[in-house]
């Protein structure tokens, strides 16, 4: 069967799809369109999507929404609201002033970053699980889901794999990968799959990890930055302060089998230190991990380490 891969510009990176069926140009047809359904659904920079209509409505009524729209706010509220973590899925306000990743990126002043963080508590997202609502009790109140949506979405597009009878794929959402069955490369059949160098301009790795129906999940701070006054500023913010996490991590990647969890837990952890970023991954079942540090450390977990293919 042909191997045919598609690329596209949305949801403000490149996403390539590659996929091995008969009627893959068919099905690379549907995949696009579904990307532009969930973007549609999930998106924070659209005015016209399905999450904009809740926080359009913030403070004034509960907005009914999509099964997915729902069940990930709600999987966002849960990990946003877990002890120490630094993922917050109501910290749209705090993005929305910094615009970091924008051509309009600025440094709020402290003023309105302590405004902000007022309005950013998850516990004031009320869901009805029975009418699947999503209310924001707060008016300056604003969902972002930019930590978790591509995760979620591949999830959703390896379930659509499935449905049309896809047996061997590989997703790249901007850097968030999923490999679905065999790699038609290999003969192992494990896909081989590059963790971007934090030191080195994108495209040069730091090692290579074997796959198999797996989730590769990386954030860094080398993603989108801008640079003011002779400082630079990341985009991963800090929901405690509202201003960039600032941590011994230049990245952090997580190893799971739902890509929306490997999405979670480098959102959660990455303002932790590296030996306590081992600590909390080793108890949890599926999810694996490797930090590189600022002072170029690697960190790896025991059981990722037989699935490392090129010297680290």
């Amino acid at each position: 069967m042909p191997v045919k891969t598609r690329e596209v510009h949305m949801m403000g990176t490149v996403i390539q799809v590659s996929v091995q069926h008969d009627y893959a140009d068919f099905v690379l047809d549907e995949v696009i369109l579904r990307l532009k359904e969930y973007e549609q659904r999930f998106s924070a920079n659209d005015s016209r999507s399905e999450l904009m209509e809740v926080n359009k409505n913030a403070g004034i009524r509960p907005v009914h929404v999509n099964p997915s729209l729902y069940e990930l706010i709600k999987i966002g509220k849960k990990h946003s609201m877990a002890t120490d973590s630094f993922l917050n899925i109501a910290i749209g306000p705090l993005v929305q002033a910094w615009r970091i990743g924008f051509e309009d990126a600025t440094v709020p002043s402290s003023t309105t970053i302590q405004s902000l963080l007022s309005s950013t508590d998850a516990a004031e997202i009320i869901l009805d699980d029975q009418e699947q609502t999503v209310f924001l009790k707060d008016r300056a109140m604003f969902i972002d889901l930019g930590a978790v949506a591509k995760g979620f979405i591949a999830d959703l597009m390896v379930d659509d794999l499935q449905s049309m009878g896809v047996s061997e794929a590989l997703i790249n959402l901007g850097g968030n990968v999923m490999t679905y069955g065999t790699s038609p490369k290999q003969a192992d059949g494990y896909w081989r799959i590059g963790i971007q160098h934090p030191f080195l301009p994108r495209g040069n790795y730091i090692t290579v990890l074997k796959a198999f129906n797996q989730s590769i999940v990386t954030s860094g701070i080398y993603e989108r930055s801008f640079t003011r006054d002779n400082r630079t500023y990341h985009h991963i913010l800090n929901p405690q302060t509202g201003y960039p996490i600032e941590s011994e991590i230049a990245g952090l990647t997580i190893v799971s089998q739902k890509s929306v969890d490997g999405e979670i837990w480098t959102s959660r952890l990455f303002g932790k230190s590296s030996r306590q970023v081992m600590e909390t991954i080793e108890p949890l079942e599926g999810i694996e991990g490797l930090v590189v540090t600022k002072d170029r450390e690697v960190w790896c977990s025991e059981s990722l380490k037989p699935y490392i293919s090129a010297p680290i």
